[in-house]
Formats: C-alpha cells, structure tokens, sequence
C-alpha cells in the first residue's frame, strides 16, 4: 500500500485526501500576499508524509508549513509579474502525468479504482492545484535562469563537501535502437471499417452505442464504462480524433470512422458544456498478419546484419531505417518516459528490454526481438548498450556533470533564500497563533 500511495503523492504533491470524520471544522492558518493556507492543507501533506514512512528530525508539521508559505509567497510573486500558463499547457502537463501513473499502477482501470472516479474526472479535480504548482515553479525558475558557477567554484564546492557526503551514482545505461514497425495490410483496415460501419447500422437500428463499446471495443480504459470518456478539452484528445469529435451538434449523433495513431473509431457525443465534450467511442485496432511480422522479422534481422557489419554507424542506420520517429533522428537513443532523458537505472529498463540484455556488455547490440511500443503498437526492433556506468562514489574527474549540477542547484538555493529574506519584509503575511511557535529555517515568517 505505502509503494501505491507514494505513485500517487507523484502527482506533483497535489494529492486531495478525504477529511476525516470528527475532524475539526477546517480553518485558515496563514495568509501570504492574497493566498491562504488551510489546515487541511498541512494535515493532509502530514498524513501522506506518514504514510509512506517518512522520518523528519524534527517538527514535520512545522516543516510543512514553512514549505507552504515559501510555495505561497512564489505564487504571490508570480501573480504580482502576471506570470502566465495556458490551457495547453497545463493540459499537456496533465495527461503526462496521467500516463506516468498508469504506467506505475498498471492500468487506466486501477487508477480510477484508487481515486473512485474517471480519468476526466480525476483531470479536473486537480486541473487548478497543478496550475498553481506549475506558476509556483515558473517563478522559481524565473529567480533564477541566471545562475550560473565557473569551473573553479565547481572545485571548491567539491573539495568543500564532506568525503562522507559525496553521492553514490547508482548504475544507468543508455540505449540506442532501431525499430521495425509491421504493415497492416489494406484489406485488415478495410475489414476494420466493415465491422464499424455494421456498428453504425445497429445503432441506426436501436442497439444502444454503450452494449457494443462493452462488447467489443478495444479500449480498456473505456470499454467497460461503454466507451464514455468523461469530460475533456480539445488538447486532452489526439487530434484526428479532436477533429472529429468537435464537429458533432447533438446528443445521440454518431460520427464517421476516424483513424487514429491507436486504430479506428466511431465516436458518440453525449454532451458539450463549453470547450468540453463528453463522447464515447468504441475503438478497433488492426491486427498485424503473420505474413507481415514475417517480413517485419526479416527487415530488422537485415538492419541488424548491417550494423553488426560496421559499416554505418547505429547513428545514422537510425536515421535511414528506424520507423520509430521519436527516436530516429536523435541517434536512436530511447528516451526514459520517467525522467525525459535519455539514462535508465536498472530498474527503470521495460521486461522486455531487461529479457534480451542479459550476458551483454557496453556496445553490444541485442538480438532482434518482439514487443510493444508507447502507442500498443506490436514493433520488432532491436538495441545497442551505449554506454553503463558501474556504481559508485561521485568524482570531479567521473562525475563533473552531476558536480556542476550540485553546485548550480547549491548557489540557486543560496539566491532563493535571499529573495525569501527580502520579500518578507514587504509582503503580507499572517500567521496563525498555533505556528507561531515554529522553529522555521527562515525566520522572517513571524512579523
């Protein structure tokens, strides 16, 4: 349970917990600027700190309070510079965030389960909390774009920290590859939309949208609620699928079929309320036939025996082959959907991956192999290990870049801490007689 709750604090710590029955009426606590916080607010950040076995040398409330005023006083901050997040972007943020969540869970299904409500739902309920935590971090950055250290304070900060103190770099990896992605032949897609225009012609004939999404759609995140899909916005859809579903007027209309990146769909409006629709669909996908993952197979051993020739670089065989377009122009390197970038850890590495690793070493490449990409698509492809780093304690000569990083983040902590001391004394703060007692790291809370 602790490893499931701590996924979802993930959720850039914006997590809602249900207020206890017999808990005491809920009441400001503080106030910063034009922005209050509540004691649930702190209550709740305790519970899920508690939760997860978090071990605080010191007063844990205390602490969450002062992080709250510090993240309160940024937004009053980014407020007063008329810092702006557009819809897209908080929308973007959003379903990255979802699709980090399903991978963790399992499935679209468990996390509804453990919320006990819809994705779109889910989506809306903490929509304004991440739009608030994403102006708290613009604003953060924003103090402090500028910072930059030269390499002699990057030595110094090194030779200043305790040997004991120096971080243990775990083993990571990097990982180029080369993709196959099997034809759908025209006469599976032609068969597809057969199926779906029989669809259309029942519920012309008053079998209801939803008992054929249930029976045979193919999206299991809807599927079972009869392809409904909740309220979402424009940039919450893909948008082959936005562009159609937006063009239906009226409750019942049933759309044409549309080809996504997933399959093909029909889709259903149930309700619009402004720049939001509610629709359900009912999703097929193409099967790819044994005669083309046959050919598929074929393709990705013959790029394979190209490489393994030496004569191209996996590089610039990516670039000519690969049908993997977010990674075939940037040398093949597959990128971690956790952190953006292109270094796993050992346990961050898909089963898949991990399977066909084993007794490999640095610029070894894989056997061809079979397995699904971001989008469900089966794919064959097929990876070299670019580069693995052993575990062990950061050095200067070894480990410069995570040095430099420390350092950068040490003198933007130093820059951050000064702003703070000078934007309590001309801001407005109010805090309640039950804080006041706090052993805060920053003392110009209390005025």
């Amino acid at each position: 349970m602790k490893k499931l709750i701590l996924v979802l604090t993930i959720i850039a710590s914006i997590s809602v917990f249900a207020q206890p029955k017999g808990e005491p009426i809920d009441k400001i606590i503080a106030v910063v600027g034009k922005n209050i916080i509540m004691q649930s607010d702190v209550e709740n950040q305790y519970l899920q700190y508690k939760s997860q076995g978090v071990v605080y040398n010191g007063d844990l409330k205390c602490k969450i309070f002062e992080d709250l005023l510090f993240s309160k006083l940024l937004l009053n901050q980014a407020q007063l510079d008329s810092i702006e997040i557009t819809e897209a972007e908080i929308a973007d943020n959003l379903n990255r965030r979802i699709r980090y969540f399903v991978s963790q869970i399992g499935s679209e299904e468990k996390l509804e389960e453990f919320y006990g409500k819809s994705i779109a739902d889910i989506k809306l309920e903490f929509k304004d909390m991440l739009k608030e935590q994403m102006l708290v971090e613009r604003m953060q950055s924003k103090l402090t774009t500028d910072v930059k250290v030269t390499p002699s304070e990057i030595r110094k900060f090194y030779d200043n920290i305790p040997k004991d103190s120096l971080p243990k770099i775990e083993t990571t990896y990097k990982f180029q590859q080369i993709v196959v992605i099997p034809k759908i032949s025209e006469k599976e897609k032609l068969a597809v939309k057969e199926r779906l225009r029989d669809f259309k012609e029942r519920i012309k004939n008053g079998t209801k949208f939803s008992a054929l999404a249930v029976m045979y759609s193919e999206d299991p995140g809807s599927a079972k609620k009869g392809g409904e899909l909740g309220f979402v916005g424009r940039t919450d859809l893909v948008p082959s699928f936005a562009a159609v579903a937006f063009k239906l007027k009226k409750p019942g209309q049933v759309s044409r079929i549309v080809e996504s990146e997933y399959g093909f769909h029909i889709i259903q409006l149930i309700e619009q309320k402004g720049e939001k629709i509610n629709v359900r669909h009912i999703l097929l996908k193409p099967k790819v036939s044994y005669e083309e993952f046959e050919k598929a197979q074929l393709r990705i051993d013959s790029l394979r025996n190209i490489v393994l020739a030496d004569t191209i670089t996996f590089a610039e065989a990516a670039k000519r082959y690969s049908d993997d377009k977010e990674t075939r122009y940037n040398g093949g390197y597959i990128i971690n959907p956790r952190t953006a970038t292109n270094t796993f850890t050992e346990e961050q590495i898909d089963a898949a991956l991990a399977y066909n690793l084993k007794g490999l070493s640095v610029g070894d490449i894989t056997r061809s192999f079979r397995t699904k990409n971001m989008k469900d698509q089966d794919v064959m492809k097929f990876v070299k290990i670019s580069e693995k780093t052993k575990p062990h304690i950061a050095t200067i000569k070894s480990d410069y870049k995570i040095i430099q990083d420390m350092c950068i983040a040490d003198k933007k902590q130093k820059q951050i801490k000064k702003w703070v001391k000078d934007k309590q004394r001309n801001t407005y703060i109010k805090i309640d007689k039950s804080f006041i007692g706090c052993d805060f790291e920053s003392k110009g809370w209390v005025k």
